[in-house]
């Protein structure tokens, strides 16, 4: 199972323009750099979502599975989970049912376990594909996105920009150890 993710969040955690005031950058200088920025912007948060193992940023995902799981109990890797947007079974000729609400629900603990019940009454997919669609991510309707990995997306792309290939990325350390209390841990 891998989710994918169907709908971008349209903002970056860290805004060009914070990443600017914190370069002390003059803001007469007509934007030069800010594709770069933006792009520093970005890397930097791709780097520290797989660092982390968390979403940074809010999206939507899709979850496409032959069979129920057996026990209940569906583990996925979207921390922080927000919210189950709908789950359904799909045939082979475009057809899609709809579940009824409360046969998946959200796990107890959508940060540090996130996972889907499934309900036992639930119906044998019999041959459908089961859809689920799930929004996850901080910022959005998830909760906000811890200050220290705001900093490390700062701290790391303003090291990016002024070590352009220049020398070993000294502030990866630095980085790594703001994000190191979000990671989560596999088993």
């Amino acid at each position: 199972m891998i989710p994918l993710r169907i709908d971008a969040a349209a903002v970056e955690p860290v805004g060009v323009s914070e990443l600017r005031a914190y370069l002390r950058f003059d803001s007469d200088d007509g934007g030069a750099e800010d594709a770069l920025l933006q792009a520093l912007i970005t890397a930097v948060r791709a780097s520290l979502e797989i660092e982390t193992r968390r979403i940074l940023v809010p999206g939507r995902y899709r979850i496409a599975l032959a069979a129920w799981p057996p026990e209940g109990v569906l583990p996925l890797p979207l921390s922080p989970l927000v919210a189950l947007v709908r789950a359904e079974l799909a045939d082979g000729r475009g057809g899609v049912a709809e579940l009824d609400a409360g046969l998946v629900r959200l796990g107890p603990d959508p940060v540090e376990a996130p996972s889907l019940r499934v309900d036992p009454a639930v119906p044998d997919p019999a041959g459908r594909t089961i859809l689920i669609e799930v929004a996850a991510g901080f910022g959005g309707d998830g909760p906000p996105l811890p200050e220290p990995l705001r900093l490390a997306i700062l701290r790391l792309a303003a090291a990016r920009y002024e070590h352009r290939g220049d020398e070993p990325d000294a502030a990866r350390t630095d980085a790594a150890d703001l994000a190191a209390p979000f990671r989560r841990m596999r088993l």
